[in-house]
């Protein structure tokens, strides 16, 4: 049996497979302000961050504040990605389809992303009215209020959970909350995960094996 009553799952690269396809975007609208971004350096450094992290990257790289409509044209951009591309993380139907106990979705992102997100990809369903953003308290990882938050709501004591995870930033912020956290190190090339995360697993369909 396992010792979790509760499992917090991330959302980006977690659940559903959008970091590269987020990262794309941000690459294009970023270079045609002048950014000079590069995809790989992008998604490395900006994996697992909120977007006022984003924003403030891209801006301290053309040295001037972004336009002021440059998140509402992201989201746009980002939204319309996703609905042509965007796929659930392999295996990860399976283990939300078997799980034996309660879990739930704590993002970075806006909620209306995060349902999107959720129905394009078919999870929806399985996250109802168990969706967690940080926008609706202004707190962002490594803060760990957003895991606290779902932790509370869903009526568990953060060391009666635990967090996945797929970027360090998202790691810390479970840790500094109390809780334990598995690192999806599914795109961890550099096996960065492993040095702080409880666990570290490549696949999905293992994440089940060990609960």
């Amino acid at each position: 049996m396992s010792k979790y009553k509760c499992i917090i799952f991330d959302c980006d690269g977690v659940l559903v497979d959008s970091e590269a396809i987020s990262a794309g975007v941000l690459v294009e609208m970023g270079n045609q302000l002048g950014a000079n971004m590069t995809f790989e350096n992008t998604l490395r450094e900006l994996k697992g961050t909120s977007y006022q992290y984003c924003a403030e990257y891209i801006s301290n790289r053309i040295k001037v504040p972004l336009p002021v409509n440059f998140e509402t044209d992201y989201r746009i951009n980002s939204f319309e990605a996703f609905r042509q591309k965007l796929q659930p993380i392999n295996g990860v139907k399976e283990v939300v389809e078997n799980l034996k106990m309660p879990f739930c979705v704590a993002s970075s992102g806006p909620e209306n992303k995060i349902r999107l997100n959720l129905d394009v990809t078919g999870l929806l369903p399985y996250f109802e009215d168990r969706i967690f953003s940080c926008f609706a308290i202004q707190k962002w990882k490594p803060e760990p209020d957003i895991f606290l938050w779902a932790a509370e709501t869903m009526g568990f004591n953060p060391e009666e959970c635990l967090v996945i995870e797929d970027s360090l930033i998202g790691i810390r912020a479970a840790k500094a909350g109390g809780f334990d956290v598995y690192g999806f190190a599914e795109h961890d090339f550099n096996n960065e995960l492993q040095t702080e995360a409880s666990l570290t697993f490549k696949r999905m369909s293992e994440l089940l094996d060990m609960l």
